[in-house]
């Protein structure tokens, strides 16, 4: 795991969703200890005590909600003030790895609520705090699917193709008046996330390629390692970029 910088985000108030475990729990843990002020979000009211329990001393504030849902923006927006230095899409869900054929209407609208218009929205809503300060940092969680088709199901996979679409908008658009958009691509990383395959198919289709290409499973410390960089002024060059974070599984 790589070394924290000391001060990186001192005096930023960073939005990090999904904040609860996984990727987004050790993004909101970073931050923290590299002198950052922490908005963290989750669905899970007990994780986000747990996160606030060990990280004691340290500026983070929680707010219990669902992404989907207006309410948990306003109440982050409230949280977080007037100053929003950076936003860290994390919060995600999986697909089941359903084919096209198989994947019902329920599972598609809750992966891209989740996925991509949650993050849109979140998005839409810091960036007026962004733009009239000149600045501030966008980084979106894609995925492998979101470079190929051979990671998920349907649903995942167009969803991770739409954020990273949307990133690349956010970047052109607002490039200019001082925002940065980022996203990274993960590939298999040990979070709580369900993944189960419910399609006999997808298991016959998908199964073999990943027991062949998949590298060995991350850390979500690792993965918040370029989350950070990406939100930081170490990457102040750095505009909508898709970066792979997944042990050179998009070279295979």
């Amino acid at each position: 795991m790589s070394d924290t910088t000391a001060g990186r985000f001192a005096g930023k108030t960073i939005i990090v969703t999904g904040a609860g475990s996984g990727i987004g729990r050790a993004t909101a843990t970073r931050i923290a200890n590299e002198g950052g002020r922490v908005v963290a979000t989750d669905v899970v009211s007990e994780r986000l005590d747990a996160l606030r329990d060990d990280l004691p001393g340290l500026a983070v504030e929680t707010v219990v909600g669902d992404v989907t849902d207006p309410a948990t923006i306003d109440a982050l927006l409230t949280a977080a003030g007037q100053r929003i230095d950076g936003l860290a899409n994390v919060a995600g869900i999986m697909d089941a790895f359903l084919p096209p054929d198989e994947v019902d209407d329920a599972t598609w609208d809750r992966v891209f609520s989740v996925n991509v218009t949650g993050p849109m929205r979140l998005t839409r809503a810091v960036l007026p705090a962004m733009i009239g300060a000149g600045r501030g940092a966008v980084v979106n969680v894609a995925s492998e699917a979101a470079l190929r088709a051979s990671a998920a199901g349907a649903a995942y996979t167009a969803s991770k193709h739409a954020i990273a679409g949307f990133t690349k908008s956010v970047a052109f658009f607002h490039g200019p008046q001082g925002i940065r958009a980022n996203a990274v691509a993960p590939g298999a990383v040990a979070t709580n996330i369900e993944a189960p395959m419910r399609s006999e198919y997808a298991a016959g289709r998908v199964g073999p390629i990943m027991q062949v290409a998949i590298p060995p499973v991350a850390q979500p410390e690792q993965l918040a390692a370029a989350i950070t960089w990406l939100l930081s002024d170490d990457s102040a060059n750095v505009n909508g970029v898709v970066l792979p974070s997944d042990g050179g599984w998009s070279v295979v």
